[in-house]
């Protein structure tokens, strides 16, 4: 059974991105920006489960250079400290820019006006092990059905921006499907996402395949927002060969192959989207195997010139 990203984000959890205003100058330089290239473990998620070191040694044997978490619980990565994932990483030749923890109103004490240690934590082993974004990539369903309730979270992403950059780190949201599927007062949740963090402090990870299914369409978001995209999930969907739990009518596959237009997308980003983060995503395999797709996916992303 296919399973999803997002019952595992949800379950996992319980366990300075610019200024608004940016010239077409810019915009015509971010494609000479440096860019970098990365998987995001989740890909590979029953491979980091069973054996981590041995995954992140075959990814590295691969060409990638980069990897994203998807896995932060009781303050260890994949079971190891902070200290001893950097290490392990660096042993590897490899980094990790960013990771995916997502914060809920767990982390935000009211009475204090402040986060709680377990936040604080976060951040702070984000730092140690070298991270330079720190990414929710959730919004709990209460916040879904409340306009005001998820104005005042947001203000607490903008609180989150600024702890993180005390850290010389930034603060990210990562988008999945109910963002565009849903609406309060007469505006798309991911609008109201997007007017209402700072982009100084939030930066946003778009994730160009989950809103396929939901109506979202990254080009034509690009065009609303540019410059508003640091880092880039990139993704390729097909219709979905098992629906799975969460009765999914899309699912991932190799770059190029399915419905989307991936190589457009992410050149438009480059040059654009203000985006220099690339991170290959992909959760359904169609009977190869995750480490087969990996391979496949990043020697794409390498003869599209990333």
């Amino acid at each position: 059974m296919k399973l999803s990203r997002r019952k595992f984000v949800v379950n996992g959890s319980l366990s300075l991105a610019g200024t608004m205003l940016f010239s077409n100058d810019l915009f015509a330089n971010t494609s000479a920006m440096k860019t970098t290239l990365g998987i995001q473990l989740y890909s590979v998620r029953d491979d980091m489960k069973k054996d981590p070191l041995g995954t992140l040694k075959q990814l590295a044997a691969m060409g990638y250079r980069n990897v994203e978490h998807a896995n932060y619980v009781d303050r260890k990565f994949y079971g190891y400290s902070a200290t001893e994932f950097k290490k392990l990483l660096d042993d590897l030749g490899l980094q990790m820019p960013s990771g995916h923890t997502v914060m809920n109103d767990k982390h935000w004490d009211k009475t204090t006006n402040d986060f709680t240690d377990v936040w604080k934590q976060t951040v702070e082993d984000a730092a140690t092990v070298g991270q330079h974004y720190v990414i929710s990539p959730w919004l709990d369903e209460s916040l879904r059905k409340n306009y005001d309730g998820l104005v005042g979270f947001l203000d607490v992403f903008n609180k989150s921006g600024e702890l993180c950059k005390k850290s010389g780190l930034k603060f990210g949201y990562h988008n999945h499907d109910f963002e565009f599927k849903y609406s309060l007062n007469g505006i798309q949740l991911y609008d109201i996402i997007l007017d209402k963090t700072d982009p100084a402090l939030v930066l946003q990870q778009i994730d160009i395949g989950n809103m396929y299914g939901a109506g979202g369409r990254a080009l034509e978001i690009l065009k609303k927002y540019p410059g508003r995209f640091e880092s880039m999930h990139v993704k390729d969907e097909i219709k979905a060969t098992n629906k799975g739990e969460m009765n999914d009518n899309f699912e991932s596959t190799i770059l190029g192959k399915g419905l989307l237009p991936v190589k457009e997308i992410v050149n438009q980003f480059k040059k654009s989207g203000g985006t220099t983060e690339f991170i290959i995503e992909q959760e359904s395999y169609q009977g190869k195997t995750p480490i087969e797709c990996a391979k496949e996916d990043l020697n794409i992303m390498k003869k599209w010139g990333y």
